[in-house]
């Protein structure tokens, strides 16, 4: 995955509105110069009635989004099945992914670390499994969001991407504004043996959620799917 400087693309387009704003009302201005003064309305406003009764009761914790997913990113993540072995394509630490390892997944490692630390990485959860010949890899990427939409793009780079591929199918994951699920039926050898891949993306708030799965056969359609959606309905 190579990151694009999609970054700098969005704010030259809001400078571009933003432009557009302040001329528009400096013309406006100009016109209601020429104009004569018209009258002001009266100060006096009707009061406005208190609600009244009780306030409503606080979210419990297990209710309570932001109690969730500011504790222990790992707890949210999908739990190995039955029988699956440890993945080696997980390169995590205890479950959790240094900036600097997941920015070492592009093709373009420094850029990306520059793009991740811009768009206000905060930390990353991961986990993996191995059934049989097929690998599979979930990562969720949670960002601070003080400035842009994170999250949001993270899943948007995804998929730009996925859709690049030839022969690709693909599905919406349930419950998700945005998110989609990729089947790639041409096989790839550039991990030096011939593979097939499903990927899906999804954001939900602050997280991004990532879902890689590789195997040496053709993946059905089900298997990615029914992993997002599990995945997604944990966040």
């Amino acid at each position: 995955m190579e990151p694009r400087p999609r970054r700098r693309t969005a704010r030259l387009l809001t400078s571009a509105v933003v432009l557009g704003v302040i001329a528009g009302t400096c013309a406006g201005y100009l016109v209601q110069a020429a104009r004569e003064p018209g009258k002001l309305p009266s100060l006096s406003q009707p009061r406005l009635a208190q609600a009244r009764g009780k306030a409503p009761e606080p979210l419990s914790a297990a209710r309570d989004r932001q109690v969730k997913v500011n504790g222990d990113l790992r707890r949210l993540l999908l739990r190995k099945p039955a029988g699956a072995r440890d993945s080696t394509e997980d390169e995590g630490t205890d479950g959790w992914l240094s900036l600097p390892a997941y920015a070492q997944d592009f093709t373009r490692p420094k850029v990306a670390f520059g793009l991740l630390v811009q768009g206000q990485f905060r930390r990353a959860a991961t986990t993996g499994w191995l059934q049989g010949q097929r690998s599979s890899v979930i990562r969720l990427v949670q960002y601070r969001q003080e400035e842009d939409k994170s999250a949001a793009a993270s899943a948007e780079e995804g998929h730009y991407w996925a859709e690049r591929q030839a022969r690709t199918r693909s599905w919406p994951v349930p419950g998700t504004g945005d998110g989609v699920s990729y089947v790639h039926d041409r096989p790839t050898a550039k991990y030096g043996v011939s593979l097939y891949e499903a990927e899906a993306h999804a954001w939900r708030g602050d997280i991004a959620m990532e879902i890689w799965i590789y195997d040496t056969k053709p993946i059905p359609a089900s298997a990615i799917r029914d992993l997002a959606e599990r995945q997604m309905e944990r966040l």
